[in-house]
């Protein structure tokens, strides 16, 4: 009963603040006020435009150093109690990611053309 209370409580808050909020704003915006951001000109490009398809290599190239990362840490608590085998493990590991890495140099993407 006090949970309810207490969630009926921040509903109503929360009712409120906004209440607030939109009584101390400013009239309806006019239309420079709407416009999109960039220095208030209009876009160049379309916002659904295609990106080059290197930003999406790139991109799989740091996921792959930041779980690479992500992963050694832990590691090496787990080393510490499980020697050989935590070892090998973590070979492995690199290995697959290397494997990727290269594929990724091989195809270019290290090259900004």
């Amino acid at each position: 009963m006090t949970t309810l209370i207490a969630i009926i409580l921040i509903f109503a808050f929360s009712m409120l603040f906004t209440a607030a909020l939109r009584a101390g704003a400013a009239g309806p915006s006019t239309y420079p006020q709407k416009r999109p951001i960039l220095g208030g000109s209009d876009p160049e490009t379309h916002a659904w435009q295609r990106f080059h398809i290197r930003y999406y290599t790139m991109t799989l190239l740091f996921v792959a150093f930041e779980m690479e990362m992500m992963f050694m840490y832990p590691w090496a608590v787990v080393f510490v109690e499980e020697g050989p085998k935590a070892l090998a493990e973590m070979g492995m590991f690199l290995v697959i990611l290397s494997v990727g890495i290269v594929y990724g140099w091989r195809e270019g993407v290290f090259r900004w053309e």
